[in-house]
């Protein structure tokens, strides 16, 4: 669906209505990494999760005992102009003999997921040849599916998520204009850096991380499994990938394999940025899970999937220190992002794209990757745009919410689609980044939690999916006019 009809569909949701959005897997020839003895190295355990792209599997820096070794977990090699692109900062970690490592400054990991098929390679591994279909490659070459650039800052004790669509127009450099999930496959992590930098203005990237589908499975699977809220019925059947989807609505404990159909699934209304919310709402039940003390008897299942499925320039004492950072943030202070932009029209462009918004993209990276000058705090409330979803089935309650809001001086505030799992707490979703504008409504109505994620109305400022706490609170709520 292009930006047009989006435009057209103000009062909807993210979870009304799927479309076909095509598969772009592939295509272009690529050979795979040769195999690789994994790093020898002494770990009593190590803790990182990611998923689709990344997330970090805490539960006790304090119990880390660890033999470590600064050699990175990398697959490949550089030259030593690309390894420049990721030495801007110097060091990021330090340790003593007798505690841990600590993060000692803020850094910016570029973190990205990959699908490869046998159709995408000129050397298919003996193993899957002979297979009468696509069958997935272990392999961190091609086009990314996922591409995420994560701040972790020691000093205010944030984790920032910032979600980069794969069909994102971008100058790849060397190569043109084109879709920046292309930049992997056209000169690896180190173009992939740059091209990314480029995009936000210039912002460095410290590190970066590769994870392929079967470490997205085979990390959930290791971690038990992840509860997530599948948002609609999904069901979904390609014979040539053997790629078959059938998930139910509802909160429910999804497996590894389950995860990676929620996460390639691709009818979905806003295509390429409904994935993105998917994965958000993965990424998120998963930091609440993996703070959990029982993930440490899994360990040795994390360690082995990281040998073998990921591919990082982080040395394994950085790779602790982050892990330990991660184990302190506060669901709070994680903040989950995307690029800001709109979907191109129909004809605009050889390609279908979603277009950068420079000047949002300069406020987003100013305020949550301390990246430029924090823009002046808006005060015009009538330029906010909110979304009201309402999980409460209550439409009398909904509609005083919008009418508290009106007179509190939001007067572009509407109802959407209802929101379809119910909520015991209001969150009050960030949905451009704009915390300043989510806090002020916070406020207007007296109840709820502000989120910064992208998981509502894609055409809004800030999303308000309506919990049971509005009931709690509906002596402050005007009747229905």
């Amino acid at each position: 669906m292009c930006g047009e009809e989006f435009r057209e569909k103000r009062q909807q949701t993210s979870h009304s209505t799927f479309s076909e959005s095509p598969d772009r897997g592939g295509g272009r020839s690529i050979a795979p990494p040769k195999p690789k003895k994994a790093p020898k190295k002494r770990l009593s355990w190590l803790v990182f999760g990611l998923t689709g792209v990344a997330m970090l599997s805490a539960g006790a820096g304090a119990l880390l005992a660890v033999s470590l070794s600064s050699t990175p977990l990398m697959q490949r090699k550089f030259s030593l102009a690309e390894a420049s692109i990721f030495n801007r900062g110097g060091s990021m970690a330090s340790r003593s003999s007798m505690k841990m490592p600590t993060l000692t400054r803020p850094v910016n990991i570029l973190v990205m997921g990959t699908k490869v098929l046998t159709t995408d390679v000129k050397e298919v591994p003996k193993e899957l040849q002979g297979k009468n279909y696509h069958a997935l490659v272990n392999s961190f070459e091609g086009l990314t599916d996922t591409m995420l650039l994560l701040r972790f800052d020691p000093a205010d004790k944030k984790l920032s998520v910032l979600s980069i669509p794969r069909d994102t127009r971008a100058e790849i450099p060397g190569h043109g204009i084109q879709k920046i999930n292309e930049a992997n496959a056209d000169g690896g992590p180190a173009l992939a850096a740059r091209s990314v930098s480029d995009l936000l203005g210039g912002v460095g990237i410290d590190r970066y991380v590769i994870l392929n589908v079967q470490g997205v499975e085979a990390l959930v699977d290791a971690l038990g499994g992840v509860n997530v809220h599948v948002p609609k019925d999904m069901k979904y059947q390609d014979d040539s990938q053997h790629l078959y989807i059938n998930l139910k609505a509802g909160r429910q404990h999804l497996s590894g394999q389950q995860v990676l159909q929620l996460l390639r699934f691709r009818y979905d209304e806003y295509g390429d940025i409904g994935r993105i919310q998917r994965q958000q709402m993965v990424m998120r039940s998963l930091m609440e899970q993996a703070l959990n003390p029982a993930t440490i008897t899994r360990l040795p299942q994390i360690l082995s999937v990281i040998q073998t499925h990921l591919d990082t320039n982080l040395a394994v004492e950085e790779l602790v220190a982050l892990v330990g950072f991660g184990s302190k943030v506060n669901r709070s202070n994680t903040q989950m992002l995307m690029v800001p932009g709109e979907f191109s029209h129909p004809g605009e462009f050889e390609a279908s794209y979603w277009l950068p918004n420079g000047t949002r993209i300069k406020d987003v990276m100013a305020r949550h990757f301390d990246f430029g000058e924090v823009p002046a705090e808006n005060n015009d409330l009538n330029s906010v745009r909110v979304t009201l979803q309402d999980s409460t089935k209550q439409p009398a309650l909904a509609q005083g919410v919008i009418n508290n809001l009106r007179q509190a001086g939001f007067n572009d505030a509407g109802l959407g689609q209802p929101w379809n799992e119910s909520l015991s707490v209001t969150r009050i979703v960030a949905q451009q980044g704009d915390s300043e504008s989510a806090e002020k409504i916070r406020k207007a109505l007296g109840f709820g939690e502000v989120r910064l994620e992208n998981t509502g109305d894609i055409e809004s400022d800030v999303t308000i999916q309506l919990g049971r706490d509005a009931l709690r609170n509906q002596k402050n709520i005007p009747a229905k006019k």
